[in-house]
């Protein structure tokens, strides 16, 4: 059953609602914001890498307030373990028996700060939640909810101490964006409005959990044309023959790059997905799921300059397959 036009309307408008809310706490960002809702509503993660003082967890607290869901924020050190974030059994003496403690990753938004910082033990430990939203300890899976998200940052400078994410779990993520810095106009008005210490906190919830799984479920009647459909698989079997390209789009990206698409077109009011959601969600769904080789880290070639000429080599269909 495909989404109707009164749906895609309400879909916009209450996406609109959210956006002007959280970007009362990330000025000037709204589409940094509109990707973070992506996310959400496609039931996926992402992970936020950016320079210190860029408003990265600003904007984790930010969604987490807009919605009447509990969240969490997990601080990664190094001598974080994996029972800190998905809990512990621990045998109770007045009853008996063994009894569940559940980590802070039982919550509807949980902020991974600085992930990189925790070993890749730890950082497993979220392999399984992301991907299947559950949690297994002890042998007993333990389901954690919907809606799910985790937001992760980490900074792409200060490398001492911290350990690289491996390609499975940067697959686990969605997407992967920056914030960046604020323009002009930004600046002056969050310098005029210096007294507020806490921006986060002027967003107060203006959706329900259960109201936010519906527009999950609405997303996924988005319809896709096969022409879309082919024109994404295109795009993966060229990403694999690129070159300067030694890890191309896996089959999961293929299905993350759909999902994100019929999201962002219903936030636009539309009902179908046209290729050009595709092309703007390129970057952040294929940047960190692209491994370039030795020789073009070298040359000064990036992923973003890769994704740009897969764009231009791979035309994007004009008709409708009948």
């Amino acid at each position: 059953m495909t989404i109707t036009h009164g749906q895609a309307a309400w879909f916009r408008t209450t996406f609109d609602t959210l956006t002007d809310a959280i970007e009362q706490a990330v000025l000037g960002k709204r589409h940094v914001v509109r990707l973070a809702l992506t996310c959400l509503l496609s039931e996926g993660h992402i992970l936020l890498e950016d320079f210190p003082g860029t408003g990265k967890t600003m904007l984790a607290r930010a969604l987490a307030n807009s919605v009447q869901g509990s969240h969490s924020r997990i601080q990664f050190t190094p001598d974080l373990l994996p029972s800190d974030v998905t809990g512990v059994t621990v045998y109770d003496q007045h009853k008996g028996g063994f009894e569940f403690h559940p980590g802070p990753i039982f919550h509807t938004i949980v902020l991974a700060d600085e992930i990189n910082r925790a070993s890749p033990k730890t950082q497993s430990a979220l392999l399984e939640v992301m991907e299947e939203g559950r949690v297994t300890v002890d042998g007993v899976a333990r389901e954690v909810g919907r809606p799910f998200l985790v937001i992760a940052t980490q900074n792409p400078i200060e490398q001492a101490g911290t350990y690289r994410l491996p390609e499975a779990q940067l697959d686990r993520f969605l997407m992967k964006t920056s914030v960046g810095y604020p323009d002009r106009q930004a600046t002056v008005e969050l310098l005029v409005e210096a007294k507020v210490r806490d921006r986060a906190a002027l967003v107060t919830p203006v959706i329900t959990a259960t109201a936010l799984a519906q527009m999950s479920e609405l997303a996924d009647e988005v319809y896709v044309d096969p022409a879309v459909i082919s024109y994404v698989a295109e795009l993966a079997e060229e990403s694999r023959r690129a070159q300067h390209v030694r890890l191309g789009l896996s089959a999961r990206g293929c299905l993350a790059l759909i999902r994100v698409a019929k999201t962002w077109a219903a936030a636009d009011g539309r009902d179908h997905v046209v290729p050009d959601d595709v092309k703007q969600l390129a970057e952040p769904v294929l940047c960190h799921r692209l491994l370039l080789d030795a020789e073009a880290q070298f040359s000064g070639i990036s992923v973003e300059s890769v994704i740009e000429r897969l764009l231009q080599q791979v035309v994007p269909p004009t008709d409708r397959v009948a």
